[in-house]
């Protein structure tokens, strides 16, 4: 999804992918998530409890976010050099990784 939602700037790079409309990046973006819809979706059937499988649903939705974080700061890191990771935005991320322990603790309720 991260590509999906945010690759698209960096077309104004390529000659003929700077000239699509909005329309037409939307399309492309709807392209690129549909490949991740095709992992994430079996991924939460098999994983959530309610299937047999060992996570909550809480337990998914945040794993899904701080990989998707990760995801995203590679990303932001190979495509974007002018973006810095600063300060705020790496204790933001600890703090989610936090949340990921904390979501993990009572694994019975």
């Amino acid at each position: 999804m991260t590509f999906a939602w945010y690759g698209h700037l960096t077309f104004k790079q390529y000659p003929r992918l700077a000239k699509l409309g909005i329309f037409a990046i939307i399309l492309i973006s709807w392209g690129l998530a549909f490949f991740e819809y095709i992992f994430q979706v079996p991924a939460n059937k098999i994983g959530y409890q309610g299937n047999g499988g060992p996570f909550s649903l809480f337990q998914l939705k945040v794993l899904q976010e701080v990989i998707t974080l990760l995801v995203f700061i590679i990303f932001t890191l190979l495509l974007f050099k002018h973006e810095t990771i600063k300060w705020n935005y790496l204790v933001a991320f600890v703090f989610l990784i936090l949340a990921v322990v904390f979501v993990f603790l009572n694994k019975e309720g």
